[in-house]
């Protein structure tokens, strides 16, 4: 039967349709793969030839630019160097003890560097590079270069590595980096893929590893095709990292300089400390080290030597080294029985040269005894016997509560390694450390600064800040971040009466000013910068009864490391404070004879800023001052040079 003409033209008409739909989308389809394999073969056809040819993309990452640091003047200590290297891949390099001996034929390979770089290349995943030779020349970056296609997987590098120019004297207050170690590795949970990189340098002590975050900076990323050799054909593109944080210290580096070359090599430590903003003016120890040495791995023999010193070089003593306090901690005992109003200033205790206390007996350091002695002749004369009865009237709890508000016993919050926090002794302390109860004779040692009492070179400065001023002063070695100043150290007033600060102060003032106190010899003649302080001496031997009656040996008579620590700690100027010193030498005898003239010394300087007049010393001294003054010109840096641009 035939269809009529009207179903015949509407399904010739959906056909039609259907038909143009598919041819359409067939269409579509074809000039997609047209205009793809256009954009492949025309486009991107140089890229696709030299994959075809064996190249690959690798991705790799731009080690940042450490941050470096500034005194508080600018000059540099610690700044960023370029430094040529030569690489080696493992997965690139195919038959490595072959292509090390062409590598050998070229530039020098000390034996141990080849064990070393076999070893990493053992060790360490087959795609990462390994550092064959380091701090090569530029002749021989140039030989490899011209010998690449010979050396399949080596690849000569230009980085950055770290130097210090003011080297030895900021050591144990920068300290220094070195290459990742294993043990580096091993005490990070999720380490940063930075730290696998060859030979990549992170802080190991001080600053540069309590500030490692802030230095190291965010790693870049360029993508660059490498050949089937491993040669880098070309850069595709690259993402800058983020450079490290710049630091400013508080610590002025040419009284820091001085500061090292006063102590010379005794083993010693030396704070100043700006009594208006806690700035860490100089924090010495010594003897130092050059920091140089660590960077790029020290020699076994160097490092036994530091190691083996009986100085021990190697420890910061300004934050690490505690030593009782001796009679430096008697301005402690003194406000703490001033403050508990047990004692007026002018009452007296008669010194006979000792008192038995419990059966026994506890000397002074003068046998014959002082006399009767107040407070204010105490301090000057530091009768020990005037401190034995006031810290058995006192009692240990108020004495311990008075040194931590002076500032004693407790770990300040500055980016230096080993930042120790003494110890201020309790009875509550003795029990749970020792298993025993706190006896009368504890606190008779601890009158004098003896027993169980410990302190840092540190604590001593931040504790005379704080009479000087009566003020809660807290150390601050950083002072800028990037440019943004940090908080100051200035401290809210202390909770103690005036009064009694006034009255501790006339004493220290004594030490230094009248014939009679223990430091008169190391006094300041200049009327606008004289000196309050307090000598001290601690013990480290036992003196036994028989020795007493026979006549107690003179250090100078006893080997070096049983002879007593000295120390001295003091402000200037007595009438408007700016600057608080503490210096402790170990084994160095009597601290009149010994630590108090280096701290007259560095006082000066910091006062006035370079070698001050001889007019301001003695005139016993001033022969000596001026040969000193000579000898140490002679080790200061050059003049400062203009702060150097970032590389």
């Amino acid at each position: 039967m035939r269809r009529p003409s009207r179903e015949t033209a509407q399904s010739q008409r959906r056909i039609t349709r259907r038909g143009l739909v598919l041819g359409g989308l067939q269409l579509g389809v074809l000039g997609t793969l047209g205009f793809r394999m256009h954009y492949l073969q025309v486009k991107e056809a140089e890229q696709y030839r030299f994959l075809a040819e064996e190249n690959r993309i690798n991705i790799e990452l731009i080690p940042p630019t450490r941050g470096q640091i500034f005194d508080r003047t600018g000059r540099i200590v610690a700044r960023n160097v370029p430094a040529y290297r030569i690489t080696m891949t493992r997965k690139d390099a195919g038959d490595v003890d072959s292509v090390l001996a062409r590598l050998g034929a070229l530039i020098d390979l000390a034996p141990e560097d080849i064990a070393t770089a076999l070893e990493e290349l053992r060790t360490r995943r087959g795609d990462t590079p390994i550092t064959v030779a380091d701090r090569v020349t530029w002749d021989e970056i140039s030989r490899v270069a011209a010998n690449a296609p010979a050396l399949p997987g080596v690849t000569p590098e230009v980085g950055l590595s770290r130097t210090y120019p003011l080297g030895a004297d900021f050591t144990h207050v920068v300290g220094y980096v070195g290459p990742v170690s294993d043990y580096d590795l091993a005490r990070i949970d999720a380490p940063d893929r930075l730290l696998l990189m060859p030979r990549f340098q992170i802080g190991k002590t001080g600053i540069e590893a309590r500030e490692e975050d802030r230095l190291r900076g965010k790693a870049g990323t360029r993508r660059v095709e490498v050949n089937a050799a491993g040669r880098v054909m070309r850069e595709l593109d690259r993402r800058e990292g983020q450079p490290g944080t710049d630091l400013q210290l508080a610590t002025d580096y040419m009284l820091q300089n001085y500061v090292q070359a006063r102590l010379g090599e005794e083993s010693a430590a030396a704070v100043v400390i700006d009594t208006e903003t806690g700035d860490l003016l100089a924090i010495g120890s010594s003897p130092a080290f050059d920091p140089n040495l660590f960077v790029n791995g020290i020699s076994s023999t160097n490092y036994n030597a530091l190691l083996q010193n009986d100085h021990r070089p190697l420890v910061a003593k300004s934050v690490q080294g505690v030593y009782p306090p001796g009679s430096t901690f008697k301005m402690v005992v003194a406000l703490a029985a001033l403050e508990s109003e047990i004692i007026t200033p002018e009452e007296t205790v008669r010194c006979r040269g000792y008192i038995e206390v419990a059966d026994n007996r506890f000397h002074c350091w003068k046998r014959a005894g002082h006399g009767n002695m107040n407070l204010h002749t105490a301090l000057r004369e530091s009768c020990d016997v005037y401190f034995y009865e006031l810290a058995l009237k006192t009692g240990i709890e108020r004495i311990s509560a008075m040194a931590r508000k002076l500032g004693l016993g407790q770990r300040y919050d500055i980016p230096m390694s080993g930042v120790h926090a003494g110890l201020v002794p309790t009875r509550e302390w003795k029990r749970a450390a020792r298993g025993a109860d706190w006896v009368i004779g504890d606190s008779v040692n601890a009158a004098i600064g003896q027993g169980f009492v410990l302190a840092s070179p540190l604590q001593l400065a931040v504790m005379t800040a704080r009479i000087a001023t009566g003020r809660r002063i807290t150390p601050r070695l950083i002072k800028s971040i990037d440019g943004v100043e940090q908080p100051s150290g200035h401290g809210e007033p202390l909770d103690i009466n005036e009064n009694n600060l006034r009255a501790i102060r006339r004493g220290m003032f004594s030490v230094s000013n009248n014939n009679r106190g223990t430091a008169f010899s190391s006094r300041i003649l200049a009327d606008e910068f004289r000196m309050s302080g307090k000598t001290g001496t601690s013990q480290v031997r036992r003196i036994t009864p028989a020795e007493r009656r026979a006549g107690v040996t003179r250090n100078e008579d006893l080997p070096w490391n049983r002879r007593d620590h000295a120390l001295f700690v003091n402000f200037a100027p007595h009438d408007l404070p700016r600057i608080a010193v503490s210096v402790v030498v170990e084994h160095g005898g009597g601290g009149s004879a010994t630590a108090a003239p280096i701290a007259r010394d560095i006082t000066l300087q910091a006062l006035y800023g370079d070698d001050p007049p001889l007019s301001a010393y003695p005139a016993k001294d001033r022969a000596r001052i001026s040969s000193q003054q000579e000898k140490l010109r002679d080790l200061r840096p050059p003049a400062r040079d203009d702060r150097p641009t970032r590389a």
